[in-house]
């Protein structure tokens, strides 16, 4: 098999980090490589290297594609030769259609004027190659996550592409939409062409992966041929962190007490679609160090729940009752669910939950700046320590905490949004995805900061897609679909079937 890739002895740094250090990455023709390491250890850096993003001058090495000693000079000129990247935000106009979105910046046209034709028969026809049968006229804001990805893969159908480089693909998506990216990838590779894929889904990798490079503190620490042996999870883990992992999550012997928190009767409605109940009569409780985990599908209203919750981050004509500690509390604003206790971590740590051009130091205090404040005036010397505690206490990798999260890795940035809303002080955390799109060894130490936080008697609400976390975390766990609390299931007696069981069920009892 001929190689089509091979980048050798790369170096790229930045004032005061070394951020990649004589990697070396060989890429053979028609074949799915998956690149893994933990958050930090360069993999971004890596592709954004070989995209164009760092052009020849600010970084050492050599790249050799297709044969040929290549010096990009930004992303159009890899695209000329068919190296394109889907990065893990994905890179959509919401508002043009699909067709909008393919040729944007690349439109057919006939002496200067756009055939608008042309490209939806274009249009339709790299749809079908990615499995959707959508109207080109389609806008994307009306889609789902799932398609929005096979539509960036019809985008660089469009141009060509023999190298396809993909960034946490499947982050945001659920198991059947995942199911559909991977099952593309692996045709793809029929009709030969390569793909990088980056992920922290070693399952996944598994199933797809032909090859195998570890990066670890930016250098390579080792690759292997899928095709000539069998590598194992707890193989490629030990190569990411440095150390065997024995366990997933860390052991933990719950000291659970009396109710902290109640929510009863709870009822939604559309923000926009004022007759549309979304969440319909939901009712659960938590106790004082207790991890109680909400399963559920995508869309499930999950997440609906908890920001409602939250000082009424969404929804309108919202009913029911929140209860702390047996006394009824008003959580109609953000700030009065704060002063209440009750915090809530964001499944979307980008957009929600950090100002990323912000410092760490600041991004720590904003949800409770009276705490670092004399007289409204903010003391940068107290913001200054409380922010470098939680550093240290939550192990974020940072220079320093005058470091804008920006430029933090997505672990890291998880830590520093979890250190701001501890620094609020809270009885009742509400984390929404703690562990999407962070690796292995971060999961661990996210995990181990929950686990320590539940012993200190603060009662959790995890919500999460993956099922194994919950059932790995969690004390009990209710399982929620289309709204509503369909099954209420112990540590004992919970497991992937039962839940997916309570889904089925509840599901076909609403088709009937």
């Amino acid at each position: 098999m001929d190689t089509i890739l091979e980048m050798r002895g790369i170096r790229k740094t930045f004032p005061g980090v070394v951020a990649l250090d004589n990697v070396n990455l060989t890429v053979r023709s028609g074949e799915i490589h998956a690149v893994v390491g933990e958050n930090g250890a360069g993999k971004s850096t890596l592709m954004k290297v070989l995209s164009g993003v760092y052009t020849h001058g600010e970084y050492s090495g050599d790249i050799d594609y297709q044969g040929q000693t290549r010096h990009f000079r930004d992303i159009k000129d890899s695209e000329a030769v068919g190296i394109i990247i889907i990065h893990q935000e994905l890179a959509l106009v919401p508002l043009l259609s699909i067709a909008e979105n393919i040729f944007l910046g690349n439109e057919p046209a006939r002496r200067g004027v756009i055939d608008w034709e042309l490209a939806q028969r274009k249009t339709r026809e790299l749809l079908r190659k990615v499995g959707l049968d959508e109207a080109p006229d389609t806008l994307v804001t009306d889609l789902g996550v799932g398609k929005q990805q096979l539509i960036e893969i019809a985008k660089a159908l469009c141009k060509d592409v023999k190298l396809l480089i993909l960034d946490e693909p499947t982050a945001s998506l659920n198991e059947s939409d995942s199911d559909a990216l991977l099952t593309l990838l692996l045709e793809l590779k029929q009709q030969g062409i390569a793909s990088i894929l980056i992920s922290h889904k070693l399952n996944e990798i598994a199933r797809v992966a032909d090859a195998i490079t570890v990066l670890r503190d930016g250098s390579t620490v080792d690759s292997f041929d899928c095709r000539a042996e069998s590598v194992s999870e707890d193989r490629i883990i030990e190569k990411m962190v440095g150390r065997e992992m024995a366990a997933r999550y860390p052991p933990r012997t719950p000291h659970i007490g009396a109710t902290i928190f109640e929510v009863r009767d709870w009822r939604v409605h559309h923000p926009e679609h004022a007759a549309r109940e979304v969440i319909k009569g939901v009712s659960f409780h938590a106790k004082k160090g207790e991890i109680i985990g909400i399963a559920g599908l995508m869309g499930a209203g999950r997440t609906e729940l908890a920001m409602s919750i939250f000082g009424r981050s969404y929804g309108q004509r919202i009913s029911g009752t929140v209860l702390k500690n047996g006394v009824e509390i008003d959580v109609g604003t953000v700030g009065k669910a704060i002063a209440h206790g009750i915090a809530y971590v964001t499944e979307d740590r980008k957009a929600l939950g950090l100002v990323l051009d912000e410092d760490i130091k600041k991004n720590i205090s904003m949800a409770n700046l009276a705490a670092v404040s004399e007289r409204l005036v903010i003391d940068e010397a107290r913001e200054f320590g409380v922010a470098d505690g939680y550093r240290q206490q939550l192990k974020i990798r940072c220079s320093s905490v005058l470091q804008k999260v920006l430029n933090l890795s997505g672990g890291n940035q998880q830590k520093v949004v979890l250190a701001k809303w501890l620094f609020s002080r809270p009885d009742v955390l509400i984390l929404d995805e703690p562990s999407r799109g962070i690796d292995v060894g971060a999961k661990y130490e996210i995990y181990s900061i929950i686990s320590e936080l539940a012993a200190e008697g603060k009662c959790i609400v995890m919500i999460s897609s993956e099922m194994p976390e919950l059932l790995g975390m969690c004390d009990r766990i209710y399982v929620m679909n289309e709204g509503s609390f369909v099954a209420e299931l112990s540590a004992a007696e919970a497991s992937q079937e039962k839940i997916m069981r309570a889904i089925v069920k509840h599901g076909d009892k609403n088709g009937q």
